[in-house]
């Protein structure tokens, strides 16, 4: 009896960490940033709700990554052999099961919260099937539209969440524009280090498209919001010199750094100042909200 208790915990031991292999490259780029945001823009957080928040945030990007990446296995056999589809850990109809199974799921907890919270949810899975199912992710300017379009409705539903009132004041709703704009004229940092996949598969982005141009502008876009977002949030004039500084080093770095390797390396500096980024509402709340 007690082996048999052994065996049904490691048996959904392995289910769980199935499921978080589908999740486990956007846990940098989506989940911690998200999570930290609605920390930041939630006009009145409940620190009990923390757990929530991220629960929320992460059965939402749950569906969508097995949304995307049962559209074609082949591609991450090829260039992601660790997700669970290419590595055999399951199979693309138990896989695409449970996908359907997570919207009412989410539906259901994202009710909880209120009418914009599943507001949130369903417009957020409306941009997932436009996105996965209808081909939006393979031309470089409606997969950064969607993606910017979908991060919103993220942000804004994990706010919600994040707080006691089930609707966002007008600290969290300039802080969610803005976000979306820095997000869509920045997410192509990402495809960097997926550009020799990308190319293999044919898929249109504007790192495949205009390779010289993608990487130029990180290193004038980055710092320059990264002063516009220091001026937005009132930072002092030391934490606005040392953000806009670390900008330039992320910036540059794709430029001056061109091998896969230092791709990757660039795109974790990139997560990393877009969580900061993220943070800003929450200085501007603590040191200037009354």
């Amino acid at each position: 009896m007690f082996s048999q208790a052994i065996d049904s915990g490691r048996r959904i031991s392995e289910h769980i960490l199935t499921l978080y292999l589908f999740t486990k490259s956007d846990v940098l780029t989506t989940l911690i940033p998200i999570t930290l945001f609605a920390l930041a823009a939630a006009p009145h957080l409940h620190l009990s709700r923390i757990p929530h928040t991220i629960i929320w945030i992460w059965l939402h990007l749950l569906k969508f990554d097995i949304s995307n990446q049962i559209q074609d296995p082949e591609e991450d056999r090829r260039n992601k052999p660790d997700r669970p589809l290419p590595a055999g850990r399951i199979t693309a109809e138990t896989a695409t099961d449970i996908r359907w199974l997570l919207v009412p799921i989410c539906l259901a907890f994202s009710a909880k919260y209120g009418r914009q919270a599943l507001a949130s949810s369903i417009c957020f899975e409306a941009l997932s099937i436009w996105y996965n199912d209808f081909g939006g992710h393979k031309a470089g300017f409606s997969k950064n539209l969607l993606t910017a379009a979908g991060y919103m409705c993220m942000e804004v539903g994990a706010t919600i969440v994040a707080g006691s009132n089930p609707c966002i004041d007008s600290i969290g709703v300039r802080a969610i524009t803005f976000s979306c704009a820095v997000f869509a004229t920045t997410l192509h940092a990402q495809d960097f280090k997926d550009e020799e996949g990308d190319r293999f598969t044919g898929r249109r982005t504007l790192v495949t498209l205009f390779p010289t141009f993608a990487r130029l502008s990180m290193m004038v876009v980055i710092p320059l919001w990264s002063f516009c977002l220091s001026r937005l949030w009132k930072m002092d004039d030391i934490c606005s010199a040392a953000f806009v500084m670390y900008g330039m080093v992320v910036g540059a770095r794709f430029v001056v750094y061109r091998t896969a390797r230092a791709d990757r390396q660039s795109c974790k500096l990139y997560s990393l100042w877009f969580t900061i980024a993220h943070l800003l509402p929450g200085y501007w709340r603590f040191f200037y909200s009354t």
